[in-house]
């Protein structure tokens, strides 16, 4: 899979950075699958959860919270936010327009 953008990544664990090393993680597997479908991804990612259009990833024993746009026929996952888990219950994410 193409992560679109590994830039939101860095910009997170700059602020962030216990977060860090799980994004890395996270990118490294990422990159290295050729996901189909959701239940593919869910191999990797067991706690992974589709919400709408994007799938939520759990960062860091969930400290942290990802969502993103997999777009399985492309082969491309873009990152639409990273957020502490505080700031995923807010709820924000969910104006996301991809949402």
């Amino acid at each position: 899979m193409r992560v679109i953008s590994r830039r939101r990544l860095r910009e997170f664990w700059q602020v962030h950075p216990r977060g860090e090393v799980s994004l890395r993680s996270w990118y490294k597997v990422v990159s290295a699958a050729s996901w189909r479908e959701f239940t593919e991804l869910r191999h990797s990612f067991p706690s992974a959860d589709q919400v709408g259009r994007l799938v939520v990833f759990n960062i860091a024993g969930n400290r942290y919270r990802l969502t993103a746009l997999v777009d399985y026929g492309w082969q491309k996952v873009f990152v639409r936010r990273v957020m502490t888990h505080e700031e995923y219950n807010e709820g924000g994410w969910k104006n996301d327009p991809w949402f």
